[in-house]
């Protein structure tokens, strides 16, 4: 209506201020728009903001304003406070007094003016929140004010503990905590006990003593939420503990543990959840670095945390595993039946939880203590139904995380056995799977495979599938194939990319189907792993597929983006900064190194396992040489034997050491000095090498 449009318009002559006063008694979008816009107004205005402003939206508009308009000037309040727009000890308690004044409500607004309060208080001087915050503070946590105000005073208190020292701490704050720890009302003192963590990390230790006994009595108190918030606090601040403290506090989380298998899921959750945690708080103790003691202990607990009735709970465990693990060591195998039951859980939240530390979970288990109970091929069996069981499902993000984990299996199991069971999964997981960020997780692992195995028929196997993408009738597997291109740039050396990769995605480009688009995508990368002059025939291929593509293609929005890659190889040597390029070559280096090192692992397993049936040769070869010395000297019998049979051992011993050293003579001279110095080992006795290779393997990598 004109009347309203009447009461919205605003007179242009009127300066900010002038018109945020206007609009303060105007409609409610108006005052909001006003509120949210002060800390614009401080910043153009201060004092005119503060003198006309601000007591007007402190008397006027706050007093029984709408949740709206009491948000609003919350955040914009907050906003002046930390953004020091002005000088904090001016207009500090103006603001202060009305953030105080709104902290009695019971509902959202309340919560609001609380939460400014509380992120205020690091932008404050200390004496400020001594005159301002701390005496208010006394006067609210009495029992004569509401549920409501004490909460506000146990938030803040454990706010404020941080910015005094460890003396004021312990004679202002530390008996108004204890008093609210006593409060009748159980969220008082459920939220009090969750501030003295914050109190006990600024004092000494004799005040952490004295907090003690106040946790002790809080962890039986007759509420769930306040023994929940006790055992928390305590697992939260073992860290800081000593001995003497933890012997008091061990039989208490003890009994948590015990009462917590008949007590509601809250306290179960948490339990799970906080149970990694305080495994490493305990790490120092003699008491649990000792498997038998963590067996009758805490064992029993935990085992039963992994397989609750509760989807949270097997969550919670999950997530902490990784930390048991660690503590136990070399005594890994305790837990052995509590792994194989998480990874094969059919809720997926739990399979989450237990991906974002498999790595260093089963690095621990395969490669600590005496691996009996745990068998390799039970662990891949279980692993395979994991992925399986994540494929079928919709969830693709855990799928990728899950293969991404996989790819640390080719450090830890035999490449044999990944061989036989895994590769292949992974494979078709490769060229069936229509998800992006799935394919290429699938590639990377399934590269990560073949980078580690040492077997060179298995690796040939695995190139010859991958060729046969490149090669293949589908369409779809050809493109397949540029993509594991891409990934294999990144896992594999330059030398053994551009050996095996190169000259078949080179090759698509006469393929007829216009896949040019993800070839052209590819061949910056492709430019990048030539390295010269040695790879001067591998330009040249590449520049004549460049060449047949820019003949070849009709189509102008094709042919403009084959120019612009031509253009970006080009500039390829040019553009990239010496630092990054030296990087690179440095990367690459090593790349290389540990595939020559990995080849020679292998040569020294085939050399042993081709060494057994020769054995039986040499015996013969060294009997046939004993009984021609023999007939030597019973030929010589009226000679003197001192001088000549010294004579005929040192022949002897050199003939036996050209002959067995004979068969590792070629190969050393051709080899660099990496390859030298690991075949030295060749002057061991044979029966100690097999032994050095198993000990070494995976350090090795």
């Amino acid at each position: 209506t004109a009347e309203e449009i009447d009461q919205l318009t605003v007179d242009e002559d009127l300066n900010d201020i002038e018109r945020a006063v206007y609009l303060l008694v105007g409609q409610e979008v108006q005052r909001v728009s006003v509120i949210s816009n002060l800390p614009s107004l401080v910043r153009q205005n201060p004092a005119e903001t503060f003198r006309r402003v601000v007591p007007k939206v402190r008397v006027e508009v706050l007093n029984g304003a709408g949740a709206e308009i009491q948000l609003a000037a919350a955040a914009s309040f907050l906003t002046i406070l930390q953004d020091d727009i002005i000088l904090i000890h001016t207009h500090t308690y103006s603001i202060l007094k009305i953030v105080l004044l709104h902290l009695n409500h019971r509902d959202i607004v309340s919560n609001g003016w609380l939460e400014t309060l509380l992120l205020a208080i690091n932008a404050l001087p200390k004496e400020t929140i001594k005159q301002e915050v701390l005496n208010p503070l006394l006067y609210q946590s009495q029992l004569s004010h509401s549920p409501q105000a004490r909460l506000a005073s146990c938030r803040i208190l454990g706010k404020v503990a941080c910015k005094f020292d460890s003396h004021r701490v312990k004679k202002e704050l530390l008996p108004l905590a204890r008093s609210l720890c006593q409060d009748p009302e159980f969220e008082v003192r459920a939220c009090m006990c969750r501030q003295l963590e914050n109190i006990a990390r600024v004092t000494v230790d004799d005040t952490r003593t004295e907090l003690l006994p106040d946790l002790v009595e809080l962890a039986g108190d007759e509420d769930s939420s306040v023994r929940l918030a006790a055992f928390d606090t305590i697992i939260n601040l073992m860290e800081m503990m000593d001995s003497d403290q933890l012997h008091v506090v061990v039989p208490l989380v003890m009994a948590v543990c015990d009462a917590s298998l008949q007590e509601d899921k809250a306290i179960m959750a948490s339990l799970s959840f906080q149970f990694g945690k305080l495994c490493s708080g305990l790490a120092a103790m003699v008491v649990f670095a000792d498997t038998a003691h963590f067996l009758l202990e805490l064992y029993p607990s935990f085992s039963s945390l992994c397989s609750d009735p509760e989807v949270s709970v097997r969550r919670s465990a999950a997530a902490s595993f990784h930390q048991v693990v660690k503590l136990l060591g070399s005594n890994i195998q305790v837990v052995h039946k509590e792994l194989l039951c998480l990874l094969q859980d059919d809720a997926l939240e739990v399979l989450d939880a237990l991906m974002n530390h498999v790595e260093e979970t089963l690095e621990t288990v395969l490669s600590r203590g005496e691996n009996l109970t745990l068998d390799n091929k039970e662990l891949m069996a279980v692993l395979l139904l994991a992925e399986q069981k994540v494929g079928c499902s919709l969830r693709w993000r855990l799928h990728e995380k899950l293969l991404q984990r996989y790819s640390c299996l080719a450090r830890l199991l035999p490449g044999e056995l990944l061989h036989q069971s895994f590769s292949p999964r992974i494979f078709i997981i490769l060229t069936t799977n229509k998800v992006l960020p799935v394919q290429k997780a699938a590639a990377r692992t399934f590269c990560t495979f073949l980078r580690y195995n040492r077997k060179q028929e298995q690796r040939q196997e695995m190139m010859e599938r991958l060729i046969q993408l490149a090669q293949g009738r589908s369409y779809w597997n050809r493109l397949r194939f540029l993509d594991v291109c891409e990934t294999a740039t990144e896992v594999f050396s330059r030398k053994y990319f551009n050996k095996h990769f190169l000259i078949p995605a080179l090759e698509l480009v006469h393929d007829p189907v216009a896949n040019v688009y993800k070839l052209c995508q590819l061949l910056p990368r492709l430019r990048s792993s030539l390295h010269l002059p040695a790879d001067k025939q591998l330009l040249q291929k590449l520049d004549f597929c460049v060449q047949k593509l820019l003949c070849k293609e009709k189509d102008k929005d094709v042919v403009a983006m084959i120019r612009k890659t031509v253009l970006e190889l080009d500039k390829l040597d040019l553009s990239e900064p010496f630092h990054k390029r030296q990087e690179r070559d440095l990367l690459d280096q090593k790349k290389e190194k540990e595939e020559t090192l990995l080849l020679e692992m292998e040569q020294l397993e085939r050399q042993q396992n081709e060494g057994k049936p020769n054995s039986d040769k040499h015996t013969e070869r060294k009997k046939e040489t004993r009984k021609a010395k023999l007939s030597r000297s019973r030929s010589l019998t009226s000679q003197p034997t001192t001088s000549k049979p010294v004579t005929s051992d040192r022949s002897k011993v050199k003939e036996l050491s050209s002959t067995s050293g004979s068969g590792k003579a070629s190969m050393l001279s051709s080899k660099d000095s990496l390859r030298t110095s690991h075949f030295s080992m060749g002057a061991q006795s044979a029966s100690s090498m097999p032994i050095l290779i198993r000990s070494n393997t995976t350090s090795l990598l």
